[in-house]
C-alpha cells in the first residue's frame, strides 16, 4: 500500500507570518508617499491572502483601483519582505509536534504554498523546520499555483506519498478549492487569522489545535 502524505499550506497554517508580511505591504506604500495603511492585527487576515490582496487592500484605501500599479509593487514588497522574513513570524503552536506524530504513522508531509519557493525554504530553515519535510513546492516551482491541483499533487509524490491519498490542511478558500479540484480531503486551521469564518466553507475537517490533526488525518485518508 502506498503512503498516505499530509500535505500543509505555510502561511497561516503552520506559521503566524502576517506582521512581517503587513509590514513588507507597508512598506511599499511607504514609498509611495501614502505611510502604513495596513494594520499589523486588523489586516492579518488579507495578509494570508497574498501580496497582491494586500496592495490592492491599500489601493483601496487610497480610493484607487490600479492594477499596474499593484503588479509594478510585487517586486519591491517581495524585496522588502525577504530583508525581514522572520522578524515577528512564528511557528503555531504544536505544529511540528503535530508533523511529528504524522511521519511516526508512516505519513509523509510536504508544504505547498504560494510563496515563493526561495522565501518559504529560507523562512522555514530559519525556524529550524524545513528538514522535517519531504518536499517543498512554492508558487513559482511549477507553471501552475493552488488552487490549481498539480503543486498539491506534486509535493505528496515528491514527499514519497500518493496523491490520491492525501489530503490539505490549510487556512483559506485557495486551500479548500485546491483539495477540492484534487479531488482529496481538507482540513482549515480554526486558529488563523480567519479561523473564525473558516467553517463556513464547509471542509471536510476544522481543527481548533494541531494536536487533533493526527487522528483527523487517520479518519479522513483510510
Amino acid at each position: 500500500m502506498t503512503m498516505r502524505a499530509v500535505v500543509f499550506d505555510l502561511d497561516g497554517t503552520l506559521a503566524d507570518t502576517s506582521r512581517d508580511l503587513v509590514a513588507a505591504a507597508n512598506a511599499c506604500f511607504q514609498g509611495m508617499g501614502a505611510g502604513d495603511l495596513l494594520d499589523p492585527s486588523a489586516d492579518a487576515g488579507v495578509a494570508m491572502r497574498g501580496a497582491r490582496a494586500m496592495l490592492r487592500l491599500g489601493m483601496e484605501r487610497l480610493g484607487r483601483c490600479d492594477d499596474e500599479e499593484v503588479e509594478r509593487q510585487v517586486p519591491i514588497l517581495l524585496e522588502a519582505y525577504g530583508a525581514e522574513l522572520d522578524a515577528h513570524t512564528t511557528l503555531y503552536p504544536g505544529a511540528m509536534e503535530a508533523v511529528g506524530e504524522l511521519r511516526g504513522r508512516g505519513c509523509a508531509v510536504a508544504i505547498c504554498t504560494n510563496k515563493p519557493e526561495d522565501l518559504a525554504r529560507e523562512l522555514m530553515a530559519r525556524l529550524g523546520a524545513l528538514d522535517a519535510f519531504g518536499a517543498l513546492i512554492g508558487a513559482d516551482t511549477l507553471p501552475t499555483r493552488k488552487p490549481d491541483p498539480e503543486p498539491l499533487r506534486e509535493a505528496a509524490r515528491r514527499a514519497g506519498g500518493d496523491p490520491a491519498r492525501c489530503l490539505l490542511v490549510g487556512d483559506t478558500e485557495t486551500d479548500l478549492l485546491t483539495s477540492q479540484a484534487a479531488g482529496v480531503p481538507s482540513v482549515l486551521v480554526g486558529f488563523g487569522p480567519d479561523g473564525d469564518s473558516v467553517a463556513a466553507l464547509a471542509p471536510d475537517a476544522v481543527i481548533d489545535r494541531f494536536a487533533e490533526l493526527p487522528d483527523v488525518v487517520d479518519r479522513l485518508i483510510a
